[in-house]
This record gives C-alpha cells, structure tokens and sequence, in this order.
C-alpha cells in the first residue's frame, strides 16, 4: 500500500526545516506539486510520484518516514552507533532490513528492556521523550526487599535523587515473593536512570526494570528482540498523544 505523506512533513524530512518552517514556504507559494502551486497545508504527496520543487529546484533524498517499535532485550544499547562495538537498538533495525537513517526515541539502560521506538521523525522524537508534553511511560519493576506502602507513596509524591526532585508519578504495588517486590511505575518524564536512582534511594536497588507501555500503546504481540512498523492506528495514537494528530 503506498504510503502518503503531508507536504510539510515530506519537506521536513528532505531537510527545509521543521514543520513549521515548511507550513511557512508552502504560504509564502514557495512551493509547488507536480507544476501547481500547493492548495493546502494538507495536502499529501506520493514520494514516488509526485514532483515536488522548493523554488524551482527539485526536492531530492527525502527519505520515506519509518516508524518502528522494538522490544529491546536487556544487553542492547539504545543509540545508534555504540564505539564500544556493542550491538545497539539500531542494529537490530539494519538486521531487520531497514536501511534509512534512524535513531531511538529517548533511551533505556543497558540493563533495562521493553518497548522503544525507533524512527527517523525527529517532530515525533522529539515530543515524546520532552517532559513538557506528558507522554506517560510504564514500566514493571523488580526490586529487592519488601516495599512497604508509605515508601511507595513516597516515592509517587516525588523524591529528591541527587540534586533533582522527581515529579509525582503513579506507583502501584503488585506483589511480594522470594523477598522481593514487584510494582508498576508510571511516569511523565525520564532522567538519567531515573526509576533505579528513585529505589536506589529508599534502599530497594532493581532487579528487573522493563518497560511496557508507552501511553496506552502496549504492543503485547512482540517477544524480546521482536521489532515491526507501527500500525497505522498506533502511529495515528502515537501521535495524538505527541499532540501532532
């Protein structure tokens, strides 16, 4: 099925700025679609197709927007290029076959996995991983100890980790076994290591931390290392939560 694509989200990706920047050339009728001045600030192109041309010259290289989510196993780096040689997140994009320029949304240690998304939309990147736009991330962690109710709360009401207080955040209780606990985590914002340093701190170092869900997009169908384009309404949901729907 081929894929359309909104004029200024096709300028962007060739390189003329961002979305708002492109919004602006195409009003200033800077430009046109096949010879013809652009009608609206909706219209959607073929990139295979259509001719597209930015005062007169051809608009070249815009890569096709890729939009992929991996269940990242813990022991994989969450960059592009890791210049220990370790294998990353992006790795396993190229194994999978995709060739484009790409890069994960937000980070997850080393030791940490779950769900990441890897795209080359920085727009989209962008607003997903800035505290300003409140995409809620969930996390299922394993911690050592028994943790009581009143640490808990503590930790939701926010909790100084070195110079930061975090923000409130959900924290709920799962269950005790073999002396440790398991809860769920959610959050608005994203530290360095900021859910290890939040039990670090009330003496419950992680065990397993994974993160499971990204707004309310699970992806339950991917086992570690699975990784596969968004669905069309996910990437619709996505963005809604990332408020560019």
């Amino acid at each position: 099925m081929k894929r359309l694509l909104r004029i200024n989200r096709y300028l962007a990706a060739a390189g003329f700025g961002s979305r708002r920047a492109c919004d602006e050339l195409i009003r200033n009728g800077d430009v046109r679609v096949n010879g013809e001045k652009v009608p609206s600030l909706s219209l959607l192109v073929d990139p295979e197709r259509d001719e597209v041309t930015v005062n007169g010259v051809a608009v070249e290289g815009a890569e096709p927007p890729v939009l992929l989510v991996l269940n990242k196993p813990a022991g994989v780096m969450s960059t592009s290029i890791d210049t220990h040689g370790r294998r990353t997140v992006v790795d396993i994009a190229r194994e999978a076959g995709y060739t484009e320029r790409l890069y994960p949304v937000g980070r997850l240690d080393l030791d940490t996995s779950g769900i990441i998304i890897i795209t080359n939309d920085g727009d989209l990147a962008y607003r997903l991983t800035h505290p300003r736009y409140k995409v809620e991330k969930t996390y299922r962690v394993v911690v050592r100890g028994e943790v009581e109710v009143k640490t808990a709360e503590k930790l939701a009401s926010g909790i100084d980790i070195g110079g930061f207080k975090t923000r409130p955040c959900s924290v709920r209780l799962i269950g005790v076994r073999d002396g440790a606990t398991e809860l769920e985590v959610r959050l608005k914002e994203g530290r360095k290591r900021q859910i290890r340093r939040m039990f670090d701190r009330v003496g419950h170092g992680v065990v397993e931390l994974r993160r499971i869900a990204i707004g309310d997009l699970a992806f339950d169908d991917l086992d570690a290392g699975g990784i596969r384009p968004l669905t069309v309404e996910e990437e619709r949901r996505l963005r809604e939560l990332s408020g560019l729907a």
